[in-house]
């Protein structure tokens, strides 16, 4: 058994996949050192933060003990009846956050956020999402967000209101980020049916040149994405969002 290069997102939870397996086979034993991170990013063709995330995640698992300036010591092998399991879905499981009694702030999903301060958030992060996308999507990253987009054409020709197509277009396209604060930005802001006001500005100055503008817009950032250009792909994604917000200003 050796380290396979890694080619999906969760990218973190799959290294420290292999890496369990890997101790559980035997292949690294208690009592032994994993090899260093850098020879690890080699072998797996990933960066030295996500396998510093991974070995942080074994580590809250109780597998290896991570030792600043000397290494990774394996501390145990999994149990039987986790070696089957996502990795990712157990380290959640132990480590998912609560409230914090030191900070008293709450995420509201009952307010709106103004139109124009969702677009804003938007364009800050959704440019280096696609470029993200473009660069780590798997192929079935692709054909979800193919769907989604075939989803938006269909909204459009059926005179959508709340074009869930074009709302899964973006999502889709930060979970093909591999990113999971992307993701999860995402899904936040555009995971819920628009709010009142938002509604109430598309419905005052949507086009019909709006709709098709977006639409072969969000064509080239398929394409971009497809091809694996990241600067296509942001600048795609940024041409989009500016002609979104440029158009709800417009006089």
């Amino acid at each position: 058994m050796a380290l396979e290069p890694i080619r999906n997102r969760r990218i973190y939870s799959q290294i420290a996949d292999q890496i369990r397996d890997l101790i559980a086979s035997g292949v690294y034993r208690p009592g032994s050192y994993l090899p260093p991170e850098r020879d690890l990013a080699t072998s797996l063709g990933v960066s030295r933060s996500s396998v510093r995330e991974a070995l942080i995640a074994l580590e809250v698992l109780g597998l290896v003990d991570v030792r600043v300036g000397d290494g990774v010591l394996v501390r145990a092998i999994p149990p039987a009846e986790a070696q089957g399991d996502s990795l990712m879905r157990r380290v959640m499981r132990l480590t998912r956050p609560g409230p914090d009694p030191e900070l008293p702030v709450a995420l509201d999903l009952d307010v709106e956020i103004p139109p124009f301060a969702l677009l804003q958030a938007r364009r800050l992060v959704e440019p280096e999402a696609a470029a993200l996308a473009a660069r780590r999507a798997t192929s079935a990253d692709i054909a979800a967000i193919e769907a989604a987009f075939a989803q938006n054409v269909a909204d459009n020709r059926a005179r959508s209101t709340t074009h869930p197509g074009d709302r899964m277009f973006h999502i889709r396209i930060a979970q093909a980020s591999g990113n999971a604060a992307f993701e999860q930005f995402m899904i936040v802001l555009l995971g819920h049916a628009y709010g009142g006001m938002f509604r109430r500005l598309q419905s005052l100055y949507t086009t019909a040149e709006m709709i098709a503008n977006s639409e072969s817009q969000h064509a080239a950032i398929l394409d971009s994405i497809r091809a694996g250009s990241e600067a296509g792909a942001r600048d795609a994604m940024i041409v989009h969002l500016d002609m979104v917000i440029d158009v709800f200003l417009r006089e």
